[in-house]
């Protein structure tokens, strides 16, 4: 069975990059999200193998939301997406338990790489 996805971005054309990477390589999408407070929800509804969570959005940011995540779910997989110049954030991300980081723009073959090393 194909691990399953949930991809969290505030920009619509962002998750449909992510979801359309992840769909030509196997991945189910468990659902997605345009803030952290939806992630939170989904999350719980759907307990996706892997979380891609955009650091900047509307509502609760991704880092809110991760730890929001990981304190239910320790167990929780998330890997943390950013636009360049925001790597003070993302010091904050991992030591708050994400596994990894992918930067925008996208490039197919990190994103894959980062999803593969986190579900190991």
């Amino acid at each position: 069975m194909a691990e399953s996805i949930l991809i969290v971005d505030d920009a619509a054309f962002m998750r449909m990059m992510v979801k359309d990477i992840l769909t030509k390589n196997g991945y189910e999408i468990a659902g997605e999200a345009e803030d952290g407070q939806k992630a939170v929800e989904l999350y719980k509804e759907h307990q996706p193998d892997l979380v891609t969570m955009d650091i900047t959005m509307p509502e609760m940011d991704g880092i809110t939301a991760l730890k929001e995540i990981k304190a239910h779910h320790p167990e929780a997989k998330i890997i943390m997406c950013s636009a360049m110049g925001q790597q003070a954030m993302v010091v904050d991300a991992i030591q708050a338990g994400a596994k990894d980081f992918i930067v925008k723009p996208f490039q197919a073959d990190r994103v894959i790489e980062a999803i593969q090393k986190a579900l190991n």
